[in-house]
Formats: structure tokens, C-alpha cells, sequence
């Protein structure tokens, strides 16, 4: 009896390169995202990590090295490749002079969708971002919690496969990342696959099943969350592996109030 193939990644990178200048951001990363996992990316700022998922995106093209969207190589295949993904890049800028409902519109149409599909899709993503209310504002005049599940809602509408989300809940309040966290672990629990940056352990090990930690441009530890924070919390293991923890002698006077 023959066992069955592991499906193929939601997400395959094999040793992506990526220098600016003298610096390099990304030093020889592979990496395999399974379909349907909830996959956190984390590091200390400045770890590579937005650079990697430019490369593995699209966004940004490697001086080595390939990214595979489901199988379908990101370089080669741009637009199949592409389709395939929904992207909320780290400071995104959006068209912020139209209305919360036009940029999702926008987004739809983009994707070359139907206007009734695209108008029907709006309608349900804005109710679920809890946008409805405002979906006549303009996006300039949102919140950075609403502004961000408005730029969610713009990579979901075409229904993709695999989310790439860069720092998502950075600025955002708890009650839209509450929110944000219930969509999207609705999506993956429905076939998707998440990626999702961060520098907070405690979010990532409460949201994601896999992690995988850089540093330094480096892929340091990957796997599910278990398999690599061991027997102890994922910062605790996040400390030892890229280090940097520094002591507080010296800062005697800091109690002598």
C-alpha cells in the first residue's frame, strides 16, 4: 500500500537572496508554508522578514533563488502566480481619496471580476469588517484599525488561495484585531492559507499553528508552533535563538526615586 503525497505547498521558497548594497536582507531562505496552516513569520525589526515576503510575493525580485505560489513559480508565471495570493503589504498606501466601498470595488475590479460579483462581495466583506457604517467615508478618515480591514477586505475579494499579511495588527485596536483574528481563522479553517508577520510572540502562538523565525536575514527555526518553542513559551525560545537580551546594570538610579 502506497502512501499518499504531502499536497504541495501553499507556499515554497528555496534559497531567496536579496542584498542591498553591502547589507544582505535575505541570506539563502527555503521555506515550505503548508496549505491550510496559519503561518507566522517573526522577528526583531529589521530581520528580513518584509524583504522575504516581498520576495516570496512579487513584490520584490530576488538576486537568487525562487517562490512557488501552489506550485507555480512566482517569476516565471507572474500573473498565475499572482491570482492565486491576497496581499496587505507592511505601510501599505491606498487610493485613501476614495470611500471605504470604492477601494474594495477598486480592488474587485482590478481583478478583472464581474461588477455584480465585485458589488455582492463588497457588501459581505464590509459587513464583516464591521465597515458597513462607513463604507461612504473616505479612507483618509478611517481609523489605522478601520484602514487596515478595509486593505484586508481589498486582498480578499478575488477569494484567494494563500493571504500574505504584513503586520497586520500593527496600530491596530483590539476590538478590529479581534475581528481581523475571527476572519481570518474562518478562512484557513475553510481551506486558506495565512502567512502573517510579527514581533508579537504571544499573538503568533495564540493565532498560528507554524512559525518560522529570522534573523538577521536568516532562517533560524521552523515548523509547527510546538516543535519550535520546545518546552518552554515561544519568546522564551524567540530570546535564545536570535539573543540580544540585555541586563539593567548600570541603571541603579533608576530606584533611587
Amino acid at each position: 500500500m502506497t502512501s499518499t503525497p504531502d499536497p504541495v505547498p501553499a507556499l515554497s521558497l528555496r534559497g531567496l537572496v536579496k542584498q542591498f548594497g553591502s547589507k544582505t536582507a535575505v541570506n539563502g531562505i527555503s521555506l515550505d508554508v503548508p496549505q491550510g496552516s496559519f503561518y507566522g513569520l517573526v522577528g526583531p525589526n529589521g530581520a528580513g522578514k518584509t524583504t522575504l515576503l516581498s520576495l516570496a510575493t512579487g513584490l520584490l525580485r530576488p538576486d537568487a533563488g525562487s517562490a512557488r505560489v501552489h506550485g507555480t513559480d512566482g517569476w516565471a508565471q507572474p500573473l498565475e502566480a499572482k491570482r492565486l495570493m491576497g496581499i496587505l503589504p507592511d505601510g501599505v498606501r491606498l487610493f485613501d481619496r476614495l470611500t471605504g466601498e470604492q477601494l474594495v470595488t477598486y480592488a474587485g475590479l482590478l481583478r478583472g471580476m464581474d461588477r455584480e460579483t465585485v458589488q455582492s462581495r463588497t457588501r459581505d466583506l464590509l459587513a464583516a469588517m464591521d465597515l458597513t457604517a462607513d463604507a461612504g467615508t473616505l479612507v483618509v478618515d478611517y481609523s489605522a484599525g478601520m484602514t487596515k480591514k478595509a486593505a484586508l477586505a481589498s486582498a480578499l475579494i478575488h477569494a484567494p488561495r494563500l493571504l500574505v499579511l504584513d503586520e497586520p495588527f500593527e496600530a491596530v485596536d483590539p476590538v478590529s484585531a479581534a475581528n481581523i483574528r475571527d476572519i481570518l481563522t474562518g478562512y484557513v479553517r475553510s481551506g486558506g492559507t495565512v502567512i502573517v508577520s510579527s514581533h508579537v510572540m504571544d499573538l503568533v502562538q495564540r493565532m498560528c499553528d507554524h512559525v518560522a523565525v529570522v534573523a538577521g536575514g536568516n532562517l533560524l527555526a521552523a515548523g509547527t508552533v510546538d516543535d519550535v518553542r520546545g518546552d518552554g513559551s515561544l519568546e522564551d525560545r524567540f530570546v535564545a535563538l536570535v539573543g540580544g537580551r540585555t541586563h539593567s546594570e548600570g541603571l541603579e538610579w533608576l530606584r533611587t526615586f
